[in-house]
């Protein structure tokens, strides 16, 4: 194996058929004018990853420099940098899963990066591998020419996750359309005291349209009604929200009372019964139709996946596959990573017309191949908003357009007293809708429906 990287086999090259765009340059220059530090907040699809691979290629020509370190969230993310490491010459070690599947062959290209025999080295890893001791134990021996890469950069605010970052590595990149991290401002600090501030420029969703590293989309959201029995559970629920927040004033982020109930309303929202109805009517004229998505709730803000959630991923595939005949197999995050691949492809060439998922949106999941989309779980969480919506525009061959169906509960007419309480929690959240919809293709038949909700609710000024 000596000599496996002699030459420029496993050096970082810029592909032949690469044509950075300018905010992409920009973002290089940048990071070098910050001194090797800072995180680029672009919008999902608009190409961190190469962006993060150029800058990469910039670096060794200028300092030879020796080590690359990307860690990400998931796995299926680990498979993905490895594609788009290939295009670029390298050819990583993959450090996740079993211990005995990368140790061995990680210790030895660091011995032979460390004593001259092997030019460059890629690793990539997980969140989970990187906090585990094997790794940690590996982590001294880095030279000091290394670069470590935050994919989803916001997962590492985390006091568990931040803790094991190398102090070592003086070149660091975060990575994330949503750096923030959601009513955590210490975990967001975190995050930017260690990789470096936001760079310019920060790429917002019109702007990756405008410049067409995303398509132009149509934008239809449907309202959705709750039950009888679900309206008496959500004004309970909503008049112990009241009565909580006048307990602990307006900052609530750290208030567990508040927050338990917080989510057990959104899991009223998430499981509405009446989605399936709004779904069966938007699908029994769209069942020539492929490379539709049809994504569920996870019935939690960061959790796993809710007893309730499962209930309607069955009840959506039921409804679809055994009802209106849409050829449709579910991928969630419990889909061994093989399948997920065969579901990919299978989705891809028309064989599956649609997938019916949990989470697969939220995170670097790379399904281009998404014409259509029914969203029938809208988060409160702006970085979830943000990454679902903007996953389905990627750019994919034959692809003009996307189209979005998102359902939205309807709250139910409220008493005065906690009107003013629901109006604020509501506020932002509207806003986010209102924004994707004045970037649709048909953005003010979008805003008609919604003007409903801004009546409702006195509104009207966002």
């Amino acid at each position: 194996m000596d000599g496996f990287f002699e030459g420029n086999y496993g050096v970082p090259r810029i592909p032949g058929f690469l044509n950075l765009r300018g905010y992409q340059k920009q973002a290089v220059a940048n990071w070098f004018a910050a001194q090797g530090r800072g995180t680029l907040k672009m919008a999902t699809g608009s190409g961190k990853t190469i962006t993060a691979l150029a800058l990469v290629t910039e670096l060794y020509k200028r300092i030879n420099l020796q080590v690359l370190l990307v860690v990400c969230p998931y796995r299926h993310l680990v498979s993905q940098w490895a594609r788009e490491c290939e295009k670029f010459n390298l050819r990583p070690v993959l450090a996740f899963e079993s211990v005995n599947n990368w140790q061995v062959e990680l210790s030895r290209q660091l011995y032979s990066v460390r004593t001259g025999h092997q030019v460059f080295l890629t690793v990539i890893t997980t969140n989970a591998t990187l906090i585990s001791e094997s790794f940690q134990s590996q982590l001294r021996f880095f030279p000091a020419k290394s670069l470590i890469v935050g994919d989803e950069v916001h997962n590492l605010g985390s006091p568990r996750l931040g803790e094991c970052l190398p102090r070592n590595f003086g070149l660091r990149l975060g990575l994330s359309a949503t750096p923030e991290r959601y009513f955590d401002e210490e975990g967001t600090e975190a995050v930017f005291d260690y990789f470096g501030q936001v760079l310019a420029p920060e790429l917002t969703l019109g702007d990756a349209i405008g410049q067409g590293a995303l398509v132009r989309y149509l934008y239809y959201p449907i309202l959705v009604y709750l039950t009888e029995a679900e309206t008496e559970a959500y004004l309970r629920l909503t008049t112990k929200i009241g009565w909580a927040l006048m307990d602990c004033g307006e900052d609530f982020a750290d208030d567990e009372v508040v927050t338990s109930l917080l989510m057990r309303r959104s899991r009223i929202i998430a499981s509405a019964s009446n989605k399936l109805n709004a779904l069966r009517k938007v699908m029994v004229n769209r069942l020539n139709t492929t490379h539709t998505l049809f994504y569920c709730g996870d019935g939690s803000i960061e959790g796993a996946i809710s007893q309730k959630s499962s209930r309607q991923l069955a009840a959506v595939s039921r409804l679809l596959g055994s009802e209106l005949g849409y050829r449709v197999n579910t991928y969630t995050a419990m889909t061994p990573l093989k399948e997920r691949e065969k579901l990919r492809r299978q989705f891809e060439c028309g064989e599956l017309q649609g997938l019916v998922a949990i989470r697969c949106l939220d995170e670097g999941v790379d399904i281009p191949a998404i014409q259509s989309a029914v969203i029938l779980a809208s988060s409160t969480n702006p970085r979830q908003f943000i990454q679902r919506r903007g996953r389905i525009l990627r750019p994919y061959p034959g692809k003009v357009r996307a189209t979005l169906f998102d359902m939205i509960v309807k709250p139910p007419d409220l008493g005065r007293e906690t009107l003013d309480v629901e109006r604020n929690l509501l506020r932002k959240e509207l806003k986010r809708f209102l924004e994707f919809a004045d970037l649709a293709e048909n953005s003010g038949q979008a805003r008609m429906v919604l003007l409903e909700l801004q009546r409702q609710y006195g509104l009207l000024d966002i």
